[in-house]
């Protein structure tokens, strides 16, 4: 699959590409499972993220860490301004995802996504690593947090009006009708919102994400197209 179908095929990065690079000194590769997974095995080099969603302890793990947490976490992780960093995990890039756009969210834009993530390294027959590397604790990490990437309840609440937008509701089958309430004060969706969820957007055997055409036709099919503003939950 040619990346440069893709809108943005910088996002991406292939196994053969990141066993090549694995071991530049401006590399820093986050393992997003739990902890359990990555303590089996991982790629080599890699560090452990110590909370795949990257959520705040002090709003009860609603919110996204705040600009300290976040930079915390990763000058442990051994990112800084300079990095670059891959993100993988063995779970069709779900996690990985989103420490891609909590890294965005905070400025950092070089980072990548590893396609097919874990079990996609392994089918490339590409080197595992068991030992727990020790991250260089000399990065300076600087957060600069993008509230555009951010929608407020408000502004979305207004959304639902707007002909030009359009509301994504990535979650399961049953938090989208309601049977699974999942710990929310209340069950159910958006007014107005299309369901999609998020994994049909993958190869679920392989975990590489779909060839683009597939994605774009997807998407276009539940309303989700380019001329629109798209707003995520």
């Amino acid at each position: 699959m040619a990346h440069e179908d893709y809108s943005h095929p910088e996002y991406l990065v292939e196994p053969e590409w990141l066993d090549a690079h694995k071991d530049d000194p401006a590399l820093v590769i986050v393992d997003c499972d739990i902890d359990a997974a990555y303590n089996r095995a991982h790629i080599p080099g890699s560090v452990a993220v110590p909370d795949n969603f990257e959520k705040d302890p002090d709003t009860g793990r609603i919110h996204l860490m705040s600009p300290p947490q976040f930079q915390a976490m990763c000058q442990r992780l051994g990112i800084g301004d300079d990095s670059l960093v891959i993100c993988y995990d063995n779970s069709q890039s779900l996690y990985a995802a989103r420490l891609w756009w909590a890294l965005n969210t905070y400025g950092h834009r070089n980072a990548k996504v590893l396609n097919g993530g874990w079990r996609g390294w392994i089918a490339a027959n590409r080197p595992v690593g068991l030992e727990r590397p020790t991250p260089p604790q000399n990065a300076v990490f600087t957060p600069n947090r993008d509230e555009s990437l951010l929608v407020k309840a408000d502004e979305l609440k207004e959304a639902c009006n707007l002909a030009d937008s359009v509301i994504w509701d990535v979650r399961s089958d049953g938090e989208w009708d309601g049977s699974e309430q999942r710990g929310n004060r209340r069950a159910g969706h958006i007014p107005g919102a299309v369901h999609l969820e998020w994994f049909n957007v993958m190869n679920r055997q392989t975990h590489r994400f779909k060839p683009a055409n597939e994605i774009r036709q997807l998407l276009a099919d539940h309303g989700i197209t380019p001329d629109k503003n798209v707003y995520t939950y």
